[in-house]
């Protein structure tokens, strides 16, 4: 077992040697939340496992969510109460046992404007809320009403003339793409072989089973057989693309497309959340480290899925909503960062797509080939455990799923670390609030970032337009965290693209010069790097100021992917 569940460039390598020169028990296709989550599901079990993903971990829907871990109000108001209890099992667990240092509490607010009726009904939701997340051991305070007086002491921002009070509940956050990388880690930590940068394009068949995949490593070209028992869909919006190579062309995923603002912290004085609704979706204002994040939108998405665009009609309708709110309106003046992430939710024949079914469902198109559609990413755990209790069904014996007792990633020792933070903030000459960020990113492996700062003292200090991100961290995403590529460190290993004003433009460069040595970059890589991720940023901003979904995917999809041969 290795211990350090390291993702470097040579780990990489090794992942694709075991899996082109070895039958695997499980082949996951797909990085993402579910994914990976299989992959240390079947990992835990003691099966031999491998992950591919066609581009970075996290790079589809798990890197563009609102990043909340959460049962979902909404869902209880369309009775799915099934769905809501799981997943705020689920959301105890991480913040109690799997997940201390990535999945951290945060409370909300539900500002009313009548004061009997609305009341009565929003509290009577909040309130089953808490009774449903207390059947599974709720560490998180109960609901509150709030006077009026009380919302503004606790969201001074909003109108005072729009509410006539409140109620404040709690429910969990995560950096929704660096969960998904220490998820990853733990399934290497495993034996798990993983590897980006390698797209399915075909499947292995013995008579009518699929017994694996033909792949192509897109850093390099070349062809990929690997061989497994069996194989796991676990691809997202890109799900009935991998069903279609098994024959199977009835569609099981609908795509809608939700888009969130990032704004600075000093634009929103408030010490809570906000949570409404709008007449199309549910509308979240979400303290985000320094930043808040404004979200989300709900509408069906039919063209390009790799990159879905904002609109600015998405970024106008959510500051128009929003505003509806403040006392101080918000101006596109003040947004830093837009992202649009779409939801793989199970087709059904709902007209509306916030209507579709958030419950995930697993199904075999052809013998071998396992698919796991739908569900939400809090849920992502008990996905798996599904997905590999039917994958391995005739395997013969195979122990059951222990991932309620495997913690992440970094977890390990971190408590003890959070409560000496102070005593490490002196000993290596970082403000404590630094200290905190790094634990909170990391958790236990902040030890490495502090030995390697300790080998090469430059790597201490902050990045050239980075918001504060440390110069290791762009190291260790490369080193430790599976980052291939400059647009995979500045979007997903940190959020550098949506939490500077110039998208990351300044810190590219920077980058660039400490990723090259790890990444056996030369001068010409370096430009393509450098050429790719400042035309992605272009190509959003263009994006961003089209009428429409149909000119701004145009426009996105103006800057091709850094990846060969994906579009």
């Amino acid at each position: 077992m290795d211990t350090t569940g390291r993702l470097g460039p040579q780990d990489r390598i090794a992942a694709i040697e075991t899996m082109t020169t070895t039958e695997l028990d499980v082949l996951v296709i797909g990085g993402g939340i579910t994914g990976v989550g299989c992959a240390v599901d079947a990992a835990t079990r003691g099966l031999s496992v491998g992950l591919i993903e066609q581009r970075d971990l996290a790079s589809g829907t798990s890197s563009r969510s609102s990043k909340l871990i959460h049962g979902g109000l909404r869902y209880l108001e369309q009775f799915d109460v099934h769905l809501v209890k799981e997943a705020l099992r689920e959301r105890s667990l991480l913040l109690r046992e799997l997940a201390p240092h990535l999945v951290h509490p945060v409370p909300f607010v539900y500002p009313l404007r009548h004061p009997v009726w609305e009341r009565a009904y929003v509290g009577t939701g909040i309130m089953m809320y808490d009774l449903l997340a207390a059947t599974g051991g709720n560490p998180l305070p109960w609901h509150r009403h709030l006077s009026k007086r009380r919302l503004l002491t606790e969201f001074p921002s909003l109108d005072p003339d729009a509410f006539i009070g409140g109620i404040e509940y709690w429910d969990a956050q995560t950096d929704d793409a660096r969960y998904v990388t220490a998820l990853a880690r733990t399934a290497a930590r495993f034996d798990a072989a993983i590897a980006t940068s390698v797209k399915a394009v075909g499947l292995l068949r013995d008579g009518g089973a699929v017994v694996g995949v033909h792949a192509v490593d897109l850093e390099d070209g070349r062809p990929l057989r690997i061989s497994s028992r069996a194989v796991i869909n676990a691809t997202g919006v890109w799900t009935d693309d991998i069903e279609e190579l098994a024959g199977d062309t009835q569609k099981l995923v609908a795509a809608s497309k939700g888009i969130h603002l990032v704004v600075p912290g000093d634009r929103i004085d408030a010490k809570v959340g906000l949570i409404t609704k709008t007449e199309k979706s549910v509308l979240f204002v979400i303290p985000w480290d320094r930043h808040w994040l404004i979200g989300t939108t709900d509408t069906p998405w039919t063209l390009h899925r790799a990159h879905p665009a904002a609109s600015r009609t998405d970024i106008e309708y959510l500051l128009e909503h929003v505003n509806r709110l403040l006392a101080h309106p918000l101006t596109e003046d003040d947004i830093v960062g837009v992202y649009a992430g779409l939801r793989p939710l199970v087709a059904g024949n709902a007209e509306k797509t916030e209507k579709l079914s958030r419950e995930h469902v697993v199904v075999s198109p052809a013998p071998g080939l396992f698919t796991i559609a739908g569900g939400k990413y809090t849920t992502y755990r008990v996905m798996a455990q599904d997905a590999i209790d039917v994958a391995t069904r005739d395997f013969g014996h195979v122990a059951p799923s222990v991932t309620d007792r495997v913690p992440v990633h970094g977890a390990d020792g971190y408590v003890a670390l959070w409560n000496a933070r102070r005593r490490l903030a002196r000993e290596h000459d970082l403000p404590v609030e630094q200290v905190e960020r790094l634990l909170n990113r990391y958790g236990s492996d902040i030890e490495d970032l502090f030995a390697m700062v300790a080998d090469g003292p430059e790597l201490g200090q902050e990045l050239p337009g980075g918001g504060g991100i440390l110069q290791v961290e762009i190291v260790y995403a490369a080193s430790h965290e599976g980052a291939l590529h400059l647009d995979d460190v500045l979007t997903r290993r940190t959020h550098i693209s949506i939490e500077v004003p110039d998208r990351g433009i300044e810190a590219a460069k920077a980058c660039t010069e400490l990723l090259a040595p790890i990444l056996g970059w030369d001068e010409d890589a370096i430009s393509r790097e450098l050429a790719h991720y400042e035309a992605r940023v272009a190509a959003e901003l263009e994006s961003q100021t089209k009428p429409d979904d149909r000119t701004a995917d145009a426009a996105r999809m103006g800057a091709p992917d850094v990846r060969t041969g994906t579009p």
